[in-house]
């Protein structure tokens, strides 16, 4: 498997594990309105009812559309907020900075959702590849993201990219997990620029 990111571009200002930063729950949105509005659209637009989804690195919101999955799946890092977050059927808490893995079998899930939260990811290659494996043949994966980020807890490649070169990473974590891109969006309904990056499991 590559190495996407260097020693140096995975470093963060704030080194301690996450675990101790996400201890505190924060029932919070980490983008306006008019994202999250978009973000659901998307999500309606890749997603069928009966599917069966995972949320990565989620949090109380999901913002998945009104539509009846079969099951959906939260992962985080914080207990309380996954707990607080009705969408949910099941929820994990794993810090993937630390364990890359995730406790399901292969093919579980035709959508992994990861919204908001990958500029965090510090080795994105095992987990996407990660997220490869619990998808099923032909499944989609969401990656979107803003220009808002917790700076101390970004990784150093994230930091210093420009919005398009974070658009090009996130393609770069794609590859490396074996998927193959298929939407690249970048859009301003509000004041939050709106970034989504969409591949699928071939």
């Amino acid at each position: 498997m590559p190495t996407v990111l260097s020693d140096r571009d995975r470093r963060k200002r704030d080194d301690r594990p996450d675990g101790a930063f996400y201890d505190e729950p924060r029932f919070v949105t980490h983008a306006d309105d008019a994202f999250l509005a978009r973000l659901t659209a998307l999500y309606d637009s890749v997603t069928e009812p009966g599917d069966r989804v995972l949320d990565a690195m989620s949090s109380w919101v999901s913002h998945l559309p009104d539509t009846e999955y079969e099951r959906v799946v939260g992962h985080g890092l914080n207990e309380a907020e996954l707990a607080a977050n009705d969408r949910l059927d099941e929820f994990v808490v794993r810090d993937l900075n630390a364990d890359p893995s995730l406790p399901f079998d292969d093919g579980t899930f035709d959508v992994v959702c990861c919204a908001l939260s990958v500029q965090y990811l510090q080795y994105p290659g095992p987990v996407f590849a990660a997220f490869a494996r619990v998808l099923a043949p032909g499944g989609t994966v969401v990656v979107s993201f803003s220009n808002r980020m917790f700076p101390t807890k970004a990784v150093r490649a994230w930091r210093a990219a420009s919005m398009g070169d974070r658009a090009g990473l996130v393609e770069r974590y794609l590859d490396a997990g074996g998927f193959d891109v298929v939407d690249r969006i970048a859009e301003r309904p509000g004041e939050d620029p709106f970034y989504a990056v969409v591949g699928t499991n071939p």
